[in-house]
């Protein structure tokens, strides 16, 4: 299962990033997410809304995505986490026909 998750760097990650410019962040993301089984796919840095990080990646396990976000909150090192879960067009199909299945039986609020 793919995931995106945005945040900003804390000021204390900052500082610690400033501190040591050369540090690799992906090298500790990418450790944090093998170890709960998954696979980190990609990683940004984001000027937008302060120093800050988008990364993608798939894990097997559904409550790993937010554990993940868990331990890098907890850590100081992210704040204004979001976590998005990523659907693929293979993934999205189903969905889309359990939508079209159900669509009779719902009534909007207007009309």
């Amino acid at each position: 299962m793919h995931f995106c998750l945005t945040g900003q760097y804390t000021p204390r990650a900052i500082n610690a990033i400033l501190e040591n410019p050369t540090t690799s962040r992906y090298e500790a993301a990418k450790k944090l997410i093998e170890a709960a089984g998954g696979k980190l796919i990609s990683m940004y840095s984001t000027p937008v809304d302060g120093p800050g990080v988008l990364v993608i990646f798939d894990v097997p396990d559904p409550a790993a995505a937010p554990a993940i976000v868990g331990v890098v909150v907890a850590a100081g090192t992210l704040q204004n986490a979001k976590l998005t879960r990523l659907l693929t067009q293979d993934e999205i199909i189903p969905i889309r026909q359990k939508a079209a299945q159900l669509r009779a039986s719902y009534s909007p609020p207007f009309k």
